[in-house]
């Protein structure tokens, strides 16, 4: 479970890089201010994410529980990142992505279920 953690936080954390690189030159006269920051905050989420599926891929918890961590950070990601990419870059690429506009608050709450699952277990670990 570890090795799958370690791995998706890296992958993850490389694309964010990536993305955001790109935002920052090739995007930045392409979109509007509002979806430029909106793009950026996509990036911003997924690299924190990235980080913290590092951190659970060495913190001593079950993996069973870690488990569950790492699918609502996950998908979370996908999401909420994800979402927002396709809403952001949805008209340069000919495409109408309206129809995301409720995976983004539900990706938001996968993050904060990740979060939280991992403030009990941690907290059930030190009782």
């Amino acid at each position: 479970m570890n090795k799958t953690i370690l791995a998706t936080g890296a992958v993850l954390g490389g694309i964010a890089v990536v993305l955001g690189a790109l935002g920052a030159h090739a995007l930045e006269a392409l979109l509007e201010p509002d979806a430029l920051s909106s793009f950026g905050t996509a990036t911003d989420y997924q690299m924190i994410h990235a980080l913290f599926l590092l951190f659970l891929g060495v913190v001593p918890l079950p993996d069973s529980d870690k488990r569950w961590i790492y699918r609502l950070i996950f998908w979370g990601v996908i999401c909420f990142s994800g979402s927002i990419y396709l809403l952001t870059l949805g008209p340069l690429l000919g495409i109408d992505p309206g129809f995301l506009f409720w995976v983004t608050p539900l990706g938001g709450l996968l993050l904060i279920g990740g979060w939280v699952l991992l403030l009990i277990r941690v907290l059930r670990s030190l009782a």
